[in-house]
């Protein structure tokens, strides 16, 4: 379904189309709200949601000169821009695992790395390519990459949120993998 026919079935009430209005753009602005707040992940959530409350109810402004998902990510750097501006622009770490011997790993690993602007800068950059080119992924490769390499969860815990067979499963990730890489080397600066 194209975008414009998308929203003329949401402007119409369709439950159907905000569903899969939903499933389609809820994780792509996740990853791009992340990207956009240094990887704080309750306020990457709050700000996916908050976007897509406003863009359903903006959605009337929305004339189909860009993809739906493009218009989006306009609404969400504004949201981004808000939930920073009102914490002051102060960024929280998420710490996934806060034993000591892995706090330890992870200060030698800091204590090796040259924090010069320049690094950071690159690395932020290069954070934000891969964010972009997951994002354009076909179907749910960008979601099944993200699961498998960030969230670390097993081929059979992918399967079941996709509703596939482990055999399945795995055939997409390696296809996903594959689109992934030939997206990466077209990305401008990769």
């Amino acid at each position: 379904m194209n975008d414009l026919a998308l929203a003329r079935r949401l402007l119409a009430g369709d439950e159907a189309a905000f569903d899969a209005f939903f499933a389609a753009y809820f994780p792509r602005l996740y990853r791009f709200a992340l990207a956009q707040l240094d990887g704080n992940a309750d306020a990457a959530e709050d700000v996916a949601q908050a976007t897509l409350i406003r863009g359903v109810q903006k959605l009337r402004t929305y004339r189909g000169e860009s993809a739906i998902f493009t218009w989006l990510c306009t609404l969400c750097r504004h949201e981004a821009s808000g939930w920073l501006q009102r914490r002051g622009r102060q960024s929280d770490v998420l710490l996934i695992d806060d034993r000591p011997e892995i706090r330890a790993a992870l200060d030698r690993v800091a204590a090796t790395i040259i924090d010069d602007p320049e690094t950071t800068l690159r690395r932020r950059e290069l954070s934000r390519l891969v964010q972009v080119t997951l994002d354009h992924l076909p179907g749910h490769y960008g979601d099944a990459l993200e699961w498998r390499y960030m969230q670390n969860l097993s081929v059979e815990e992918i399967a079941s949120r996709l509703g596939l067979g482990y055999k399945a499963t795995e055939s997409l990730l390696s296809r996903a993998r594959q689109a992934f890489r030939l997206g990466f080397a077209q990305v401008p600066g990769t």
